[in-house]
């Protein structure tokens, strides 16, 4: 018998508890043998688009650490399939794939769709959702880097500095950790290396005095930075540098008029102070996204740190 209208239920009962994430599909193999598999969902929610990923394993034997890229855009926009506009998809992920490494680029909610600490519970979903089905395609789950470019960058080194075990946020009202529950809900999410380039490690100094309606940090923070002070010191890097870090790269140019070079010097130094590994780059006169700079000889040395730091232990 069929239901009267107005009486229609969403989801259906068959329905109504859907998956967390979805396994892996089959992968498209090139003809040079890299297997690519596009548009993985990580994380669901109801009324979210699915948060998707697009992994690429090189034709290599054995099992390919993995490089998580991030993408920019200010929190409030950009895509998982195209880096900023100074270096091209086959310079970025060619280059990893050619290094021997996997790469997973991944999509996350933007500010708009949802505040902080949202990003990061995306990237720490798609880092639980590559190593839970590590096995299914191919990688290596014990050795995840990521590499992100400015909001990315931002969101890189804040993956990186935050383990499982860090509670800074619980105290805060509202929100439900820095892991979130986004997807596969249970395993780890620290990281072997992080590249970070001109990433904000540090939200308050930027923070505007009147801010507008279409200001990132706004958005980001879900409301009047002024009001949000303690939540916007859990979003800034700098809060987290701590003697457990990972090795960090931090590229950055000396003329970046959006987010100033000094960004990375602090953290840089922070890290130091800690005893943790960091390299610190100035690219001379370059602005942001790298203008003014040739942008190859900085993807090779931040590929060579990345494969240096997720290969495999010499045993024997």
């Amino acid at each position: 018998m069929e239901s009267e209208p107005g009486h229609i239920t969403w989801p259906p009962p068959e329905l109504a508890v859907p998956p967390v994430q979805l396994p892996p599909t089959a992968p498209a193999t090139g003809a040079d043998g890299v297997r690519r598999y596009d548009g993985l969902s990580y994380a669901t929610n109801s009324g979210y688009r699915a948060r998707l990923l697009d992994l690429s394993v090189p034709a290599t034997t054995g099992s390919a650490p993995v490089v998580v890229w991030i993408h920019g855009g200010a929190w409030m926009e950009g895509d998982r399939r195209h880096p900023p506009p100074t270096v091209s998809a086959d310079l970025l992920f060619g280059s990893l794939l050619r290094a021997g490494l996997a790469v997973a680029t991944i999509d996350y909610r933007h500010a708009r769709e949802a505040p902080f600490p949202a990003q990061l519970h995306d990237v720490k979903a798609a880092i639980r959702y590559l190593r839970h089905y590590a096995e299914r395609l191919g990688i290596d789950g014990t050795r995840i880097g990521v590499w992100g470019e400015s909001a990315g960058g931002h969101l890189a080194a804040l993956a990186g500095l935050t383990g499982a075990d860090h509670a800074a946020l619980e105290a805060l009202e509202g929100l439900e950790g820095l892991e979130g529950t986004e997807g596969v809900t249970e395993g780890d999410t620290t990281v072997a290396a992080v590249v970070d380039w001109y990433g904000i490690s540090d939200l308050r100094p930027l923070l505007p005095d009147r801010p507008g309606p279409d200001d990132p940090f706004t958005t980001l923070l879900g409301g009047d930075p002024a009001d949000r002070p303690r939540l916007a010191a859990a979003a800034s890097p700098v809060s987290y540098a701590r003697s457990c870090a990972p090795p960090f790269l931090l590229i950055h140019g000396s003329r970046d008029t959006l987010v100033p070079f000094e960004h990375s010097e602090r953290l840089a130094g922070l890290l130091r102070a800690a005893s943790n590994q960091v390299e610190l780059v100035a690219v001379p006169g370059a602005e942001h996204i790298f203008l003014n700079a040739d942008v190859g000889p900085l993807v090779a040395r931040s590929v060579a740190f990345l494969a240096h730091h997720l290969r495999r232990p010499e045993t024997g």
